[in-house]
């Protein structure tokens, strides 16, 4: 049998964890105090690739040129407690797409890292969308 892993609100096993993260559509990344990737999502639904030979690269060798600038500015403002999470919306591959970036603490209230979560948004409150989500109840996967 495989040991627990003990949670704040339950315990979950590692066969459990890894199912949640390959199974929901959201991509998550998770960084260190030095900004270093130390875990990443590797689900079939990744907008943004990541593979093993990403762990341990900073989130700037992962992150596109264009946006390192915005993520240097981000992750600078959570180091030093002026931010604890932001929002953003692009389109990637004509499909618009929320990336979130919220600030972890430890107890004691010390920076211990970022993670980032992403996922296509373009289900979420469109025109339709509340006749579409009754007819999802009723449709079977």
């Amino acid at each position: 049998m495989e040991t627990a892993i003990q949670l704040e609100g339950g315990s979950l096993s590692l066969e459990e964890l890894n199912a949640i993260f390959k199974t929901i559509p959201q991509e998550m990344d998770v960084l260190d105090e030095n900004d270093v990737v130390v875990w990443s999502s590797m689900n079939e639904h990744r907008l943004f690739k990541r593979t093993p030979k990403d762990i341990g690269k900073t989130v700037f060798e992962v992150h596109p040129g264009h946006s390192q600038k915005h993520v240097k500015e981000v992750l600078k403002q959570m180091h030093n407690n002026q931010r604890n999470s932001i929002s953003i919306m692009i389109h990637k591959n004509d499909i618009p797409v929320n990336i979130s970036f919220y600030s972890l603490h430890n107890p004691e209230g010390k920076y211990i890292g970022c993670i980032e979560i992403t996922q296509p948004v373009e289900n979420y409150q469109v025109k339709g969308s509340k006749l579409r989500n009754i007819l999802n109840i009723f449709k079977k996967n």
